[in-house]
């Protein structure tokens, strides 16, 4: 059995969380491969909202088992607060959920690097989320990292006073106030908190689910436009969001990947700082943001909105291989009479591409648009593909026609019961 893959086509928030839980019961396992507390994967089902950061998306499916892969950096804090936050639901987690031994600890002075560097960026900050996700996954680079498996070394307090001390050196250099006292306290409670769970070789664990023929959904965070070597660099983030990240981020071998679902807006969104060519600067653009509630599930920050972008759609295809489309938020552009759809880029020249440019940012690029007719009505209680509106299913067919793959998922709206599955 080889494991499929799930993963955002654009700069994050595609709505992952909901596309997981929606295809939850077809796996046993799912499995989240990088990224960490800068993830905000948003469920909503009976009624009730949940936002998932570092805990994978099957965790409100009884039978699945859930695994917290090494590519992970992981936050003991906001772990423990998410398992306090579920504890309402009864969940049996020594059961369904599994960390990775060789999964990252982001450590309090991580997170003051992390508001450090950006603070000192000035005017040409990037954006963090200031989670502590980057110097976590430098200090892994650097193989100064501290692991979760760590945790229950006898020498554990030693490796992390080493640690810390390094990092208040660095601090030492920047111009930051900051109280390492207040931040530990809770950290050292949540990492007493995190020796209880069930930590594991999970590669072992992947493989064996394989090699017994189990399902594995491997569950990404982020977007493939914020991949830190394809992503539009330096605003990325600081892991490979992409299917490649899958295998590094579990241990599954290439050859052991099968389908790859990609997620992708009916329009695109983007948090923070970085190169966004088909961003509205208008009402229509605020119309957008305010209907779809474009705001970030982890930050809170309102994102910006533009129309659809096929040079960077298909580049996303491209790099991950892509088998099956998913559309999010169709239900989001019923409040308007006309759309758009990037086709190709116009650079300074002249020369019209479908190439996303080395350097977005130095480059400049005019969006070249292609007009549709909206199909100006509530679609979140159509149930079946033939039931849409024809405006709505040309609009699909198109980027279906130029992308060359199709899509299987039609999102109408943010509840597992307001999707289409073609």
């Amino acid at each position: 059995m080889k494991v499929d893959v799930l993963l955002g086509l654009q700069w994050g928030d595609e709505g992952k969380g909901k596309v997981v839980d929606v295809l939850a019961p077809k796996y046993d396992v799912v499995a989240r491969f990088q990224g960490g507390p800068n993830a905000g994967h948003t469920l909503e089902f009976d009624g009730h909202k949940h936002v998932l950061h570092q805990i994978p998306s099957g965790i409100f499916r009884e039978r699945i088992r859930n695994i917290i892969g090494n590519g992970v950096v992981l936050d003991p804090i906001v772990f423990k607060k998410e398992i306090e936050g579920l504890s309402k639901f009864n969940i049996d987690f020594k059961k369904n959920l599994f960390i990775s031994k060789k999964t990252q600890l982001i450590l309090p002075t991580h997170k003051l690097l992390d508001a450090a560097y950006e603070q000192s960026k000035g005017k040409d900050k990037i954006g963090s989320t200031l989670k502590g996700i980057g110097p976590s996954y430098q200090d892994k680079v650097a193989r100064n990292g501290i692991r979760v498996g760590d945790i229950v070394a006898p020498d554990f307090e030693g490796r992390y006073r080493n640690l810390v001390k390094k990092h208040q050196n660095i601090l030492s250099h920047y111009d930051f106030e900051y109280d390492l006292e207040e931040a530990e306290a809770p950290f050292i409670e949540a990492i007493n908190f995190l020796r209880d769970f069930n930590l594991v070789n999970s590669e072992y664990v992947i493989n064996e689910c394989i090699r017994s023929s189990q399902t594995v959904l491997a569950e990404g965070a982020q977007g493939s436009l914020l991949d830190i070597d394809f992503g539009s660099y330096p605003y990325v983030t600081s892991s490979n969001t992409m299917t490649a990240g899958a295998c590094t981020g579990l241990g599954v071998a290439p050859r052991n990947i099968g389908e790859v679902f990609g997620i992708f807006k009916a329009y695109c969104t983007r948090v923070g700082g970085g190169p966004f060519p088909t961003e509205l600067f208008d009402e229509v653009g605020k119309r957008i943001q305010d209907e779809g509630h474009e705001f970030g599930a982890t930050t809170g920050r309102p994102r910006r909105c533009g129309w659809l972008d096929l040079p960077a759609l298909k580049y996303a295809i491209m790099i991950n291989g892509v088998t099956q489309l998913f559309m999010m938020k169709a239900d989001v552009l019923s409040i308007l009479d006309e759309l758009k759809i990037c086709t190709h880029y116009k650079l300074s020249d002249g020369t019209l591409t479908e190439e996303m440019p080395f350097q977005l940012l130095d480059e400049e690029v005019n969006p070249v648009y292609k007009t549709f007719k909206g199909w100006a009505t509530d679609v979140r209680d159509v149930k079946q593909y033939r039931n849409l509106p024809s405006e709505l299913v040309s609009y699909i067919e198109y980027i279906e026609k130029e992308t060359g793959v199709p899509i299987t998922i039609v999102s109408l709206g943010p509840d597992r019961t307001e999707t289409i599955v073609r």
